[in-house]
């Protein structure tokens, strides 16, 4: 039969616990995964029954089983089920085949004694006949006349039964006695808690389930098969529709675990302001949005965690798709459209510290539904609604949310630990105003009208956008590149975010999981530089306040953390939050990052390049040549050298954060190279006194790069002096300076990274074991790199196929993440990510500069 046929309220149960975290299905035997027969012991499983269990055994995050009232030994002989599938015998007290053993002398003794006279009961009966089990004993009268199987079981239950010590557990047509306590719901505990489920599933038929079926609670699901009184939820009619169920939750689960069933990362669209971050889905929901600032706790974490994490949705009240969703030019407001209806998103600005505000405008002649389910806190927690004349007010945590919605008529559900509020709302004659306010109780109108604020929010992108200096080379898409770095910016303290989420899987389903809402040093600089680059100088100078204020919390600068919080703090411990699935079943969902523990000794050359980049830029600007470079800046640039010339000859963890032992990575070793060398250039071009060993510093760490870094072998640079691994970081040997880019061991490198490291439309960062299990995607910003060591080498057809690669990788709305994989097509990592925006300038200002270069010289 088909799933189709099965309840509809218990296909949407099994859709719903087919997306927990941790899934436990386990099912009764007879009469649930095999028929009821005369013979017992020819009650074989479906064929359809096994390989559903089976299936799902074999996917992650996911255990099976079986309960039966029959003895282990039989169960494990009959059922035919593979070890995957754990199997718990005699009504749940035999988990193993060495349990008879665990029994006690007197245990023993009485067990005999009630199989003696069992088998004095059935002795009198046709068709009645006993089953011994290493812990209890069974009187079966399936097969005997109805007089005679009464009869019987009534001689049992009034002699044997009433013995000390005896637990007695009646059935359909059956009667068994115990020596040791037998429970299944017990049983079904022990099991969730070695698998650590987050939900599970019962399948059961007869009344020693009803044991079962009362030990689930909350998102379990509990199935009855035939009629009869039943703590269970559901009820289905015969076993072939417990194979329909069983075959419909496999493939629930494998679909939600592959992420077949959320929007695509690169769909994802990043709304911003100075202070917050969000993200809406292509279809109208805020999927994810934190609070009080972009690295602090969620309030709606849809987006890791489904709808039972906490989700803003609007979409029309018939059910259709989307026909659009863009970005108003040159700014961070969002407008998804549908037939008749359009849902406008931002993030007003006019707010004081501490809050988190989002505004959504319905606006259309077609009505909408609106669901509106704040889960603070990552979800931990309850949450209850009160609805008022103006709004809504979020209770149960010690910080204040509403939600204003003046003249909306809410509809207020539970799931027993969550409220969520529903209506219909009709714009047709106004503009639907929802306003979303974290961190107050205010519901009081607001006193400048929606349309002025949104008009303010915008002016502050559009002014901002409307003075960069952009490649010409697809300038739309440089222009919302720009604007998504300017949105990763944190502007009350002036840090920057590296992406803005946490937990996007670089392999979905996979555990290489992290937590990106924070200022890493050198992700932060290369952002800044890029802003620099398209004419934008205050970021630069905001971040490298930071910088500063950064430094007087550590001894010296040598112990700069690779990264910081937002506000330049040291990161919490990092940890796991269980509760939540993760993006298409990809966990651990991870808060925190491990890494601000490393040591990596490349992040002070990319603060100095900044720098370099600044000071050059103030001085176009027309800025005096003795301000160029301020004393602060200089003194920054000292202080980077000093941690160089203390550290840059010891191993280090290296750019990618691998949590292996350190090595001598080349990457690292160059940038403090670059470090040196740019602190000389700009001590000389802007009259600064450079340090006495600085340039003798500088020739030594260049003599020993090119000397250990590089590998006959391989006929290339490697990742480390101590191996032959490639690393796409190490291109720049070449795109720094330290060897000549025309130096035939510079254009090996490329041919090899090309050759080791490319695959299709994207490069990865290296193929060796980085102690951690599965894969990962390519990284955007390493083709980035190859598209400039191309044009260095002279291939430029290359880069700019390449190139068209990567813009192609680009979402609908203008946004990369982090990784691509090239064989399924799709993005992979946190969302959107600094370093693909980078790298996607800047392949442009390169290709657009090679370009005017060519022209001049035709």
């Amino acid at each position: 039969m088909s799933a189709h046929d099965l309840p509809i309220d218990l296909r949407r149960a099994l859709v719903a616990v087919a997306r927990t975290p941790r899934l436990l299905v386990t099912t009764d035997y007879d009469g649930t995964i095999s028929p009821i027969v005369s013979d017992p012991e020819k009650a074989y499983p479906h064929d359809d029954a096994v390989r559903a269990l089976r299936g799902l055994a074999a996917l992650p995050s996911t255990a099976a089983a079986v309960i039966s009232g029959r003895a282990l030994k039989d169960l494990a002989a009959l059922s035919r089920l593979p070890v995957e599938v754990k199997l718990v015998g005699s009504h749940g007290s035999e988990f193993d085949i060495g349990f008879v053993h665990e029994i006690d002398p007197d245990a023993r003794d009485l067990l005999a004694t009630i199989v003696e006279g069992l088998h004095s009961v059935a002795s009198r009966f046709d068709g009645v006949r006993v089953e011994a089990k290493p812990a209890s004993a069974a009187l079966h009268v399936r097969n005997a006349a109805p007089a005679d199987a009464e009869q019987a079981l009534d001689l049992v239950r009034n002699d044997l039964a009433l013995r000390p010590g005896v637990q007695v557990t009646e059935g359909k047509a059956v009667i068994e006695l115990s020596v040791v306590p037998t429970d299944k719901g017990k049983a079904l505990d022990v099991i969730r808690h070695q698998e650590a489920a987050t939900a599970a599933v019962f399948f059961g038929d007869d009344v020693t389930d009803e044991k079962a079926f009362r030990s689930l609670q909350g998102p379990d699901v509990g199935v009855k098969i035939g009629d009869g009184d039943t703590a269970a939820e559901y009820r289905v009619r015969t076993s072939e529709e417990v194979i329909a169920a069983l075959a419909f939750l496999l493939e629930e689960r494998r679909t939600w675990l592959s992420g077949a069933h959320v929007a695509p990362i690169e769909r994802l669209t990043m709304l911003a302001s100075p202070r917050s971050k969000a993200l809406v889905t292509p279809d109208g929901t805020i999927t994810w949005l934190c609070h009080p600032e972009p690295d602090s706790a969620a309030v709606f974490a849809h987006l890791l965690g489904g709808d039972a994490a906490g989700h803003f949705t609007i979409g029309p009240t018939r059910q259709a798709l989307p026909l659009s969703q863009r970005y108003v030019d040159s700014t961070m407001t969002v407008v998804t459209r549908w037939a008749s209806l359009a849902v406008i998103d931002y993030l007003p600005h006019d707010v004081e510290a501490g809050r988190t505000d989002l505004t959504r405008v319905i606006t259309g002649r077609a009505s909408a539904v609106v669901t509106f389910a704040p889960r603070p806190e990552f979800g931990q927690g309850q949450v209850t609604l009160e609805v008022e004349d103006d709004g809504i007010r979020v209770m149960g945590f010690n910080e204040p949310y509403v939600l204003r919605s003046p003249g909306v008529r809410w509809d207020i559900t539970t799931d027993g630990v969550h409220q969520t509020a529903h209506a219909v709302v009709d714009p047709t004659e106004n503009d639907i105003v929802l306003e979303l306010r974290c961190g107050t109780d205010d519901l009081d109108e607001h006193p400048a009208p929606e349309v002025e604020r949104r008009a303010q929010s915008e002016a502050y992108w559009h002014t901002w956008a409307s003075r960069l200096e952009l490649p010409p080379l697809k300038p739309d898409l440089m222009k919302r590149s720009a604007l998504t770095l300017r949105g990763l910016v944190h502007g009350p303290t002036g840090s920057i975010l590296a992406a803005a989420t946490t937990s996007l899987p670089e392999e979905i389903g996979g555990v290489r999981n992290w937590d990106y809402r924070y200022c890493w040093l050198r992700d932060a600089a290369l952002t800044a530089q890029a802003l620099v680059r398209v004419g934008s100088l205050e970021e630069a100078e905001n971040y490298l306040d930071w910088v500063h204020r950064v430094l007087e919390t550590v001894p010296g600068p040598e112990r700069l953390h690779p990264l910081y919080t937002l506000a330049g703090g040291p990161l919490p411990p990092e940890a796991v939050i269980d509760s939540l699935p993760g993006y298409a079943g990809s966990r651990p969902v991870r808060v925190g990052n491990a890494a601000n523990q490393q040591v990596q000794l490349d992040v002070f050359g990319p603060i100095v390049d900044l720098i370099s980049d600044l000071a050059h830029s103030r001085e176009a600007l027309g800025v005096p040549h003795d301000r160029a470079l301020t004393d602060r800046d200089w003194e920054l640039v000292c202080s980077m050298v000093t941690a160089v010339e203390r550290r840059w000859f010891e191993p280090d963890h290296g750019i990618w954060e691998i949590r292996h032992a350190p090595r001598h990575h080349v990457y690292s070793k160059v940038m403090g190279w670059l470090t040196v060398d740019r602190a000389l250039t700009l001590a000389e071009k802007f009259g600064r006194t450079a340090g006495e060993g600085w340039a003798a510093l500088r020739d030594e760490i260049a003599e020993e790069v090119t000397e250990k870094g590089w590998n006959d072998e391989v006929q290339s640079f490697t990742s480390a002096y101590d191996g032959t691994d490639l690393d796409a970081a190490t291109l720049f040997i070449g795109l720094t300076g330290l060897v000549d880019p025309q130096d035939e061991r510079f254009r090996a490198t490329v041919q090899a990274t090309e050759r080791e490291l490319r695959s299709g439309a994207t490069v990865y960062r290296y193929h060796s074991d980085d102690g951690l299990p599965g894969a990962e995607g390519g990284f955007h910003l390493c083709a980035a790199w190859l598209v400039a060591a191309y044009l260095l080498v002279g291939q430029r057809n290359d880069a700019e196929a390449l190139f068209a690669q990567l813009v192609a990788a680009a979402g609908p709305t203008g946004l990369l993440s982090e990784e691509y994989d090239p064989v399924a097509e799709r993005a992979l990592g946190n969302h959107p990510q600094a370093y693909s925006h980078i790298g996607l300038l800047r392949c442009a200002q390169l290709l657009s500069g090679a370009k005017a270069m060519g022209d001049r010289d035709r």
